[in-house]
This record gives structure tokens, C-alpha cells and sequence, in this order.
């Protein structure tokens, strides 16, 4: 730890350094319980979407197997061209929002292929959106994941550094001070218990 100056000016700079630890270190507190928060809420929305998604494909699984020549069919049926998203601001971090997607269908012979496939392209373009959702879902958590490494990392350094260093700075400089003046009056008595009383020649 760098040496400290055992002054009143360092001991103002340390005490007003004190202050502004302990009014940020709530604010810090306070965003870092958000951001949990706001993770616990990610991961039930991405359970959600997951159990959504197994549903989708336990249905599509059904029609195929209702059909000998289906299987083939789906494969490259619907393609994704892009995710749409837009942004939010969660606690100071931006994250992306999923809007939805492009999906690119293949061009189907009506007259070639059997009538369920317009259903099965609809559940495809289904389960590639809830794809889509979940993977923005796990950007979001990664985002305010790292935002919560950094805040937590704030609240450590100043909990556990930053105001008990102060605390102790202030403690050793007024230690330091008190000696100083309680030798100065020493000082000051034994001068004057060797100066000249009054009408006497030095």
C-alpha cells in the first residue's frame, strides 16, 4: 500500500475519498441485485422457450412419422435469412431484443408433395423462431452476465479495499495528528518553564 501523508489535508482527501466509497458502494449493491435479477429472469424465459421448443418438435415428429416419405421433404424446407432485433437498456448494459425472423421457404410442386407440408413448413418456421429466441435469450444473459462479474468485482473492491483502507488511513493520520499537537504543547510548556518569569534578567 502506497505511504500515506499524516497531514490534515491528506486526512480531508481520505475522509472525503471515505464518502464517496459509501455512497456509491449502495447504488453498486443495488445494480448488482438487479442484474441477478434480471438473469433469473432471462433463464426462466429461455426454459420457457426450450420447453416450447421440444413441444414444436414432438408435434412434427408425430407427422413425419405418419408418412414414409416425409422425412426427406423437410430437409432445407426453411431456411433462416436473418434474426430481427432490436434494443434494450437493462441497468446501463444494452441488449438485443429478439422481433422475430426471415425465414427463406423453399419452392414446393403442389402436385409432388403431400398436403401436409404446408403445416410442416409452418412448424419448422416455428421451431427455427424459437431458435432464434433462444439464442438471443443466451446473448442477453451472456451481456448482463459480465456486466454482474464487473459491478460484483466494484462492490468487492470497494467493501473489502477501498473503504476499509480509508478507514484505517483516517485512523493512523488522526493517531498522528493527536501525537503531534500533544507534543507540541509539550513542547510549548517545557519552552515556557524555561524562559525568564517576569522581572527576572535572563
Amino acid at each position: 500500500m502506497a505511504k500515506i501523508k499524516l497531514t490534515k489535508t491528506e486526512l480531508k482527501a481520505q475522509t472525503d475519498a471515505l464518502k464517496r466509497f459509501l455512497r456509491f458502494l449502495p447504488m453498486l449493491q443495488l445494480k448488482k441485485q438487479q442484474l441477478q435479477g434480471e438473469i433469473a429472469g432471462i433463464v426462466a424465459k429461455a426454459d420457457a422457450v426450450v420447453a416450447r421448443e421440444k413441444e414444436a418438435r414432438t408435434r412434427l415428429d408425430h407427422w413425419v412419422s405418419l408418412f414414409a416419405t416425409g422425412g426427406d421433404l423437410l430437409d432445407g424446407l426453411v431456411n433462416v435469412k436473418a434474426v430481427r432485433t432490436s434494443k434494450a437498456n437493462i441497468a446501463g448494459v444494452e441488449i438485443p431484443v429478439f422481433d422475430g425472423i426471415d425465414a427463406d421457404v423453399r419452392p414446393i410442386d403442389l402436385w409432388k408433395t403431400p398436403a401436409w407440408l404446408d403445416d410442416a413448413v409452418t412448424a419448422l418456421t416455428n421451431i427455427l423462431s424459437l431458435q432464434g429466441e433462444r439464442a438471443v435469450l443466451e446473448e442477453q444473459r451472456r451481456r448482463i452476465t459480465e456486466e454482474l462479474r464487473t459491478t460484483s468485482q466494484r462492490v468487492n473492491l470497494f467493501e473489502k479495499v477501498k473503504i476499509p483502507a480509508c478507514r484505517e488511513n483516517i485512523r493512523v493520520i488522526k493517531i498522528a495528528i493527536g501525537d503531534e499537537q500533544t507534543a507540541a504543547v509539550t513542547r510549548g510548556k517545557i519552552a515556557k518553564s524555561r524562559s525568564p518569569g517576569e522581572g527576572e534578567v535572563a
